[in-house]
């Protein structure tokens, strides 16, 4: 008991500096016991135990960290260190996160809660946090050198503000921020409403992740730091397709879906089947009168956007980044073109030599899902995932929103594939397709050719190097 009084005494301490600190050993005593998650499943969403209720998120291959109530404040305790994330089954990558995991736990509140979070380093070097988006005292912005002292290895420090408005956020370090954001380091946070609020509406499911990108080459595991464009992993909540799991929901539910970049590029979000609108971004939500119907919206660095639909077609349905080498893995950037060469025979005696030998397939990169070509331990195929009418070709930034009449509420279990009603699959034609008959009073071209060169001239394209930019 005397711990707690000692512990109060120094938290409202730091409360009135309005500044982050480090804890007392004292205070320790005190702490929240940390959680930890190692499991990459999606773990169902946390009922509130306390404090004021809402409807919670659910986070794909991840979790709600669980807080304690101390006479009227939610307390929560991140702890930064080491993790092994695995981010396809076969392959694992060590990262940097919080409690266990990369990207760290989800953090909920309420409007108007009072939030203490204490961060505890037990990373190699120093760090901080960044609460992305929040209106909150400056010394609690945790830009360390400016607004805080750094996180030492082995200290605590304590975040303590008000959830001033409701929204859709986000949490990363600002110390060695290039490295440690490389490393995996980040978490999803979303402030509940508080009341009724008149632009956001009531769901019946709301998923969150964030969009990372990593550079591991083929056969490591530990991300390349110093990477700027060239990645090669672009992922959801540190998970690459067939690892990412499938959002899964009754037809007719009313859908949100929020999502983060914290890559160093933009992603247009696509989804099947469905049309959305973008209902909020890390600003708060959207006025009624600037919201349209989309299938596709453009998320920017360090932007949140939250979309919204209803579930109203019965499938099983993509959703995906569509940049098309964000839907692959493990991309070499110095593999040649061979569409159009017969090198099977050669390939296997070049990967004797050489284990990370890679060529694209001689009819296109489909070939490589097919080919069962060897790939160096710890690294997941460039194009993968199998489907009820084969390979899916995909990877990165890739999932389904899957869509059934029987998903019961609150249900989030995976319902397997969709069994199409009869004729309703595009299929091959039994016969070939009999001669249409064609029109024969075309007229002449609108302009007729000018200085046409007397031979046909073959005109030679340079190909591209590399994928920068992307």
């Amino acid at each position: 008991m005397t711990h707690r009084r000692n512990f109060m005494g120094a938290a409202g301490a730091i409360a009135g500096a309005m500044a982050a600190a480090a804890v007392s050993k004292v205070a320790m005593a005190a702490l929240p016991e940390p959680v930890l998650q190692a499991r990459p499943d999606t773990m169902p969403p946390l009922a509130p135990p306390s404090g004021r209720p809402y409807n919670p998120v659910v986070t794909l291959n991840g979790w709600t960290l669980p807080w304690r109530m101390n006479t009227g404040v939610k307390e929560f305790h991140l702890v930064a260190e080491p993790v092994v994330r695995e981010m396809a089954p076969g392959f694992k990558a060590h990262l940097w996160g919080y409690n266990g995991q990369s990207p760290g736990p989800t953090i909920e509140v309420v409007e108007g809660d009072r939030v203490r979070v204490f961060v505890t380093n037990k990373l190699p070097e120093h760090t901080s946090i960044h609460w992305h988006g929040q209106r909150l005292p400056n010394g609690m912005d945790g830009v360390s050198g400016l607004t805080q002292p750094a996180i030492a290895p082995g200290k605590t420090f304590v975040y303590e503000f008000t959830a001033r408005r409701p929204g859709t956020f986000m949490y990363h370090p600002h110390a060695d921020e290039m490295a440690q954001m490389a490393m995996g380091m980040m978490g999803f946070w979303v402030t509940h409403p508080k009341v009724s609020h008149p632009l956001i509406q009531e769901v019946d499911r709301d998923f969150v992740f964030l969009l990372n990108a990593y550079d591991i080459e083929p056969g490591s595991a530990t991300p390349k730091i110093m990477t700027m464009l060239d990645f090669n992993l672009w992922s959801w909540n540190s998970r690459i397709f067939p690892g990412i799991d499938s959002l899964n929901v009754r037809q007719n539910d009313k859908v949100r879906i929020r999502f983060g970049n914290l890559t160093m590029t933009n992603h247009p979000m696509h989804l099947h089947g469905h049309e959305f609108v973008v209902t909020g971004t890390d600003g708060g939500p959207k006025p009624i009168g600037a919201r349209w119907p989309e299938v596709t919206t453009d998320v920017g660095v360090g932007q949140m956007r939250q979309i919204e639909f209803v579930a109203d077609e019965e499938g099983d349905w993509a959703f995906h980044c569509h940049k098309s080498h964000h839907t692959m893995n493990a991309m070499g950037h110095d593999v040649p073109t061979m569409i159009g060469v017969d090198h099977r025979d050669v390939v296997g005696k070049i990967t004797r030599l050489i284990p990370d030998y890679m060529v694209m397939g001689e009819r296109g990169m489909g070939d490589m899902s097919e080919m069962s070509m060897p790939l160096p331990d710890n690294t997941a195929p460039m194009m993968s995932g199998e489907g009820p009418f084969g390979s899916v070709e995909m990877g990165g930034m890739f999932s389904v929103v899957k869509v059934r009449k029987g998903q019961k509420a609150g249900d989030y279990s995976n319902p397997g594939w969709f069994r199409h009603p009869p004729g309703t699959v595009a299929h091959e034609l039994a016969e070939p397709v009999g001669k249409a008959p064609r029109s024969q009073g075309a007229g002449p071209s609108a302009m007729p050719a000018q200085n046409v060169p007397a031979a046909n001239v073959e005109v030679q394209v340079r190909k591209p190097r590399g994928h920068s930019g992307h």
